[in-house]
């Protein structure tokens, strides 16, 4: 890693995830999960003070070291482990989590069907993924933009991309979405529309 991602970049997420605007989204997916729960992306920890008594077990998975220091030292009752490691090769057993969840993370890991795919190998049968995510637009202009900025944006916001779709995504990887709210939050329109749901293994 070099400066920027090391010493710079985790301090920018976590200042940019700290946004008034995104802690409804987090309480309304948090308080969904139960049992033994894998946080895909747990950055700076700020969604593990959120989690409730229905949750036994919390796996938080990041792989930035500086990001998980932060995340060590948040508030949280619920056991819990923090791992580093990559999304797109869990250190998990097949099917061995309840939940997993994803707040504003499968924009930026670069084999985000991999990702999936391990997902969808780790959640059990009765399981579910609860996501908060921004992505692809539904208007052709908005998209256009999204396009355009997606290859700027990508270097400065730790590989994130603005143009994924991600309701595909999850159903490509073997899910079936029963719950999905869109439409954007306040701010610029390529950065701003969100998926807010829960899907289950097809």
């Amino acid at each position: 890693m070099g400066v920027y991602q090391e010493h710079i970049l985790p301090h920018l997420v976590n200042l940019a995830m700290r946004n008034r605007q995104l802690a409804a989204y987090r309480e309304r997916t948090i308080r969904l999960a139960e049992g033994r729960v894998l946080e895909i992306g747990v950055g700076s920890g700020l969604n593990l003070p959120l989690y409730t008594d229905r949750t036994t077990e919390i796996l938080g998975l990041d792989p930035h070291p500086k990001l998980l220091a932060m995340a060590s030292e948040k508030p949280r009752s619920i056991p819990s482990k923090l791992i580093e490691g990559s999304a797109e090769s869990i250190p998990l057993d097949d099917a061995s989590v309840d939940t997993v969840v994803s707040t504003w993370s499968l924009c930026s890991i670069p084999d985000v069907a991999a990702a999936l795919a391990e997902i969808r190998r780790v959640v059990k049968p009765g399981g579910h993924l609860l996501f908060v995510e921004h992505g692809l637009a539904p208007e052709k202009n908005v998209r256009r933009w999204q396009d355009r900025l997606t290859p700027l944006w990508k270097p400065i916001a730790g590989g994130c991309h603005l143009n994924r779709p991600i309701s595909s995504l999850i159903e490509d990887a073997g899910f079936h979405i029963e719950q999905l709210q869109t439409g954007y939050m306040p701010g610029p329109k390529p950065m701003t529309f969100m998926n807010e749901g829960s899907a289950r293994p097809a």
